[in-house]
C-alpha cells in the first residue's frame, strides 16, 4: 500500500515538472537547491520542486529579453543624432547586410541621411519616430533588470537553503592536512584513576586556561578549575584578555602572557582553551611560534571551533533572506554598544575567516595538541530542565565610579539552549554538535582527539559546577585528565624523537 502511494506521488511530481518544461538534464540540475533536510523527506521533494519552478521562470524572463533584444535590434537603422553649435549634424546609417555575407569596411561607403525635425521629434528617412525605439530600448532594460532581480532572489534563496552545509568539516578534506589519533581509551582511563585519587600532572609546568567568548561577563568561567589545580599544589593562572576581541588581537596578547609567565618562573606553559579561547590560543602559537617555541609544552583544545562555526557563519552570511539580517543587527548592538566588544570575535569564528587564517597559519607538526570534542544531549527531559543554568553579569550603562562598573546578575537556561541549537544542527546538516561546535569542526588536523560517550554541551565545561551529576566525573576532572594526556602526548613526540637521531 505504501509503495503504491509512494509511487502516485512520484508519477504526480513527474507530470508538474512536464508541465513546466522541466527535464532531468544538466540545466535543472544547475537549479536544484540540496537536499539538506535528510530526515525530512517531503521537505526535499518540495524544496526541488520550488527551484525547478523557479528555474522555468528565469527561462521564461531570459527568452523575453532576448526576444526584446532582437526587436530593438530591426527597428530602427539610425544610430546616433548629435547637436554640436546649434547645427544639425546627420546620423550615419549604413546598409549593413551581414546576413547576406557583406561587411562595411569604409565609412566613406556608408549612406548618410540627415534626418528631419518636427516639433522636437527626430525622425528617419522612413519617417518613424525615434521615440519608439526609445520605449523599446526602455522596455528592454526593464525586462533585463527584471531578470537581474529574479536571479539575484533566486541566488540569495539558495544561499540561505544551503548554509554551512558545504563548510562543515572541511579541514578534514582539505589537502596535506595531517591525521588525527583516536585518544579516548587512553583519556578515560586517566578519568577513572583521577576519581580515585590519583594524579599525574607534574609541577615543573605552569597551566595557563584560556577563556572563550563572553567569558569577561561570567565570574565562574574557569575559577573551580583553576582552584581545583591550585589544591594540588600547581602552579595556574587564567588569561585575562578581552574574550570579545579579534583572535589575532587575543592572540598576542596571549603571547605576551605566555613569555611574562616563562620568565618570570622559568617553566614552560601548558595551555588548555576552551571554545574561542582554544582558537585564540592555537593563533598564538601559529603567529609567533618563532618567539614561543621551547616556552610551550603543549596546547589542549576543549569544544573550539578551531574549523568554524555553523552557528557564526550562518548568522552573519551576506546576501540571506529572512531573519538573519535583523539578527546581524542585534548582535552588532549586544557585542558593540552593550559588551564594548568588536564585531570581528565573531566574524573570525565563521568558516570563511577561519580557511582565510589557516591558509596564512598553521600550527608546528611538533607541538603536542589535545582535542576535546562532546555532543549535547537532546532528550525531551534536556529540553523541559531549566534548573541548570549559569550565572553571569553583565555591566550596566552607566558606571558607579570612574573605575568600576555596576553588574546585573543574569539567568540563563543554557542546558535547553544548546539542546536547540544541537536540535537545529543535527535536523539541518545531519550534524552532531555540542550545541554551537560540530564534532568534525573541533577536531584539529595532527592532534590526539578524545570522543567522550557522555552527552555534555557546549556550555557545561565552564559551568558544570552548578548542576553536578552524581557519579560523573565534573569539568574540573575533565581538564585535569586533558592536561596529562597532554603531557603523555609530549613525552611520547620527544622519546620517537630521540629514538630517530639514535
Amino acid at each position: 500500500m505504501g509503495s503504491t502511494m509512494r509511487s502516485d506521488e512520484d508519477s504526480e511530481i513527474e507530470r508538474s515538472r512536464e508541465s513546466l518544461g522541466v527535464h532531468d538534464d544538466g540545466a535543472r540540475n544547475e537549479w536544484l537547491i540540496p537536499q539538506l533536510f535528510t530526515s525530512v523527506p517531503a521537505l526535499n521533494e518540495a524544496a526541488s520542486y520550488l527551484a525547478e519552478t523557479t528555474s522555468y521562470f528565469a527561462q521564461c524572463f531570459s527568452e523575453f529579453a532576448d526576444q526584446a533584444l532582437v526587436r530593438d535590434s530591426s527597428v530602427n537603422e539610425e544610430e546616433l543624432v548629435t547637436f554640436s553649435s546649434g547645427d544639425t549634424m546627420g546620423s550615419v546609417s549604413s546598409n549593413f547586410h551581414s546576413s547576406h555575407g557583406s561587411d562595411v569596411s569604409d565609412a566613406s561607403d556608408a549612406i548618410v541621411a540627415v534626418p528631419s525635425i518636427h516639433n522636437g521629434i527626430v525622425r528617419g528617412s522612413n519617417g518613424q519616430s525615434s521615440q519608439t525605439t526609445t520605449e523599446i530600448v526602455q522596455s528592454t532594460l526593464n525586462a533585463q533588470s527584471g531578470v537581474s532581480l529574479f536571479q539575484s532572489l533566486i541566488s540569495r534563496a539558495r544561499r540561505t537553503v544551503r548554509g554551512s552545509a558545504d563548510d562543515i568539516g572541511w579541514l578534514q578534506n582539505a589537502p596535506g592536512m595531517p591525521p588525527v589519533e583516536d585518544g579516548t581509551g587512553r583519556f578515560m582511563e586517566l578519568l577513572d584513576s583521577i576519581r580515585h585519587g590519583v594524579h599525574y600532572l607534574p609541577n615543573s609546568l605552569v597551566y595557563l586556561l584560556v577563556p572563550g567568548l563572553f567569558s569577561n561577563h561570567g565570574p565562574l568561567y574557569f575559577v573551580s578549575t583553576k582552584t581545583y589545580l591550585s589544591k594540588m599544589g600547581l602552579t595556574c593562572h587564567i588569561a585575562k584578555i578581552h574574550s570579545e576581541a579579534s583572535v589575532e588581537k587575543n592572540a598576542r596578547e596571549i603571547k605576551e602572557y605566555i613569555e611574562e609567565i616563562y620568565w618570570g618562573s622559568g617553566k614552560c606553559v601548558l595551555l588548555l582553551g576552551h571554545s574561542k579561547g582554544g582558537v585564540d590560543a592555537a593563533a598564538a602559537l601559529s603567529m609567533y611560534w618563532n618567539d614561543l617555541k621551547g616556552k610551550v609544552a603543549g596546547l589542549a583544545l576543549a569544544q573550539s571551533p578551531y574549523g568554524g562555526s555553523p552557528i557564526a557563519s550562518d548568522i552573519l552570511r551576506e546576501g540571506q533572506l529572512g531573519d538573519y539580517v535583523q539578527l546581524r543587527k542585534v548582535l552588532e548592538i549586544l557585542i558593540c554598544k552593550v559588551i564594548k566588544g568588536e564585531m570581528q570575535s565573531l566574524e573570525d569564528l565563521t568558516y570563511e575567516r577561519r580557511k582565510d587564517f589557516l591558509r596564512k597559519y598553521q600550527l608546528p607538526r611538533d607541538l603536542p595538541i589535545v582535542s576535546f570534542r562532546t555532543e549535547a544531549g537532546i532528550t525531551p527531559g534536556t529540553f523541559a530542565s531549566l534548573s541548570r543554568v549559569a550565572h553571569a553579569e553583565l555591566p550596566l550603562v552607566a558606571p558607579l565610579t570612574v573605575s568600576q562598573y555596576a553588574k546585573l546578575p543574569v539567568v540563563m537556561p543554557l542546558a535547553a539552549a544548546m539542546a536547540a541549537c544541537a536540535q537545529l544542527l543535527q535536523v539541518r546538516y545531519g550534524e552532531n554538535s555540542d550545541g554551537l561546535v560540530t564534532c568534525r569542526d573541533a577536531e584539529v588536523p595532527g592532534s590526539v582527539v578524545v570522543r567522550p560517550k557522555r552527552k555534555l554541551d557546549h556550555a557545561w565545561m565552564v559551568y558544570s559546577s552548578l548542576n553536578d551529576e552524581p557519579g560523573e566525573a565534573d569539568a574540573s576532572q575533565v581538564c585535569e585528565a586533558l592536561l596529562t594526556l597532554l603531557v603523555e602526548t609530549g613525552q611520547k613526540r620527544r622519546h620517537r624523537a630521540t629514538m630517530k637521531d639514535d
